[in-house]
């Protein structure tokens, strides 16, 4: 190939780039005019587009989306509130193990590595599970006021999917949100059974289910919801005072379910800050790893139990 075809082929290839990257420039901006005039449309009319923040890694997320171990990761997502897609959370999940492993590796020994990583995985899975229960409980907390506000809806003479969207208005978050989705969802034609039932199952705790069929029994018997609502009120009040003390008296308990796995880990830096290297010689042969994993081994179980004998149902 000579000078000038070179030239030519260069040229040819430029002037392509630049007449695509008007084209891209000029799609982007017809299409960002049609999304201003959508919202200056919808605000005109009185019912402007919720709020959001932009998402990242919309492509993994649809491919989740459509898996089943995606979809219930999605469910999962929803039930602790957090504003994070599924993309978002594997992508950093996968950072978390990843930069977990390197730590356990270059800190500790090459054996540990996995380890550390596997910790990061059941780390992460446990931080959903406490968000959900946290948010459970902070719900269970807001539902003497959720049924003193049903009671006086109804007993004012509203109907009971109007004293909902009430009480969506009123309550601060996660009640009021999970009633903005239960409001909805009646709005769109579902049945009174079926969205309370799903909010059952979102949060599942044993107040919200005598509330959730107290108000389906009441709604398709058509009795008087007042009086029930005003006793349940006086029910959840109390229930609510009794879970606090037990909370309050199993605390230490839970945090000794925790120290324990902490101490072992602690230990393994302990003895690698005495003696460098010491790790590393004792997971080289077969038997130190099968001590190592049976010691991880047993520290689980320690914390399973611990947790499992402060459990009290409430």
């Amino acid at each position: 190939m000579d000078l000038e075809t070179l030239v030519t082929l260069t040229t040819g290839i430029t002037l392509l780039t630049c007449v695509l990257a008007v084209v891209g420039m000029h799609s982007y901006a017809a299409g960002r005019a049609q999304r201003q005039a959508l919202v200056e449309r919808l605000s005109a009319s009185g019912n402007p587009p919720p709020p959001g923040r932009r998402r990242h890694f919309p492509g993994l997320d649809r491919r989740l989306r459509r898996t089943g171990p995606g979809r219930r990761l999605e469910r999962r997502l929803a039930a602790t509130g957090l504003d994070i897609t599924p993309g978002e959370f594997t992508v950093a999940l996968l950072a978390t193990v990843a930069g977990l492993w390197l730590v356990g590796q270059a800190a500790l020994a090459p054996f540990f590595g996995p380890l550390a990583g596997l910790l990061g995985l059941w780390a992460a899975l446990q931080f959903l599970d406490w968000q959900r229960r946290r948010r459970i409980e902070r719900f269970i907390a807001q539902l003497p006021e959720l049924a003193r506000i049903l009671a006086n809806a109804t007993q004012a003479g509203l109907a009971l999917r109007t004293a909902i969207g009430m009480a969506a208005e009123e309550l601060e978050a996660p009640a009021g949100e999970e009633l903005g989705k239960v409001a909805d969802q009646l709005a769109l034609g579902a049945s009174m059974e079926d969205a309370l039932g799903e909010l059952a199952e979102r949060l599942p705790s044993r107040e919200l289910v005598v509330l959730v069929t107290t108000l389906v029994l009441s709604n398709r018997a058509g009795g008087q919801v007042v009086g029930a609502l005003r006793n349940l009120t006086e029910t959840l009040e109390e229930r609510k005072e009794t879970r606090r003390e037990v909370r309050t008296q199993l605390s230490q308990v839970n945090m000794t379910s925790y120290a324990v796995p902490l101490l072992g880990v602690g230990s393994l830096f302990l003895m690698n800050g005495v003696k460098d290297g010491a790790l590393e010689r004792m997971t080289g042969s077969p038997a130190g790893q099968a001590a190592v994993i049976v010691a991880f081994g047993l520290y689980a179980v320690g914390f399973v139990l611990i947790r499992r004998l402060s459990r009290i149902d409430v």
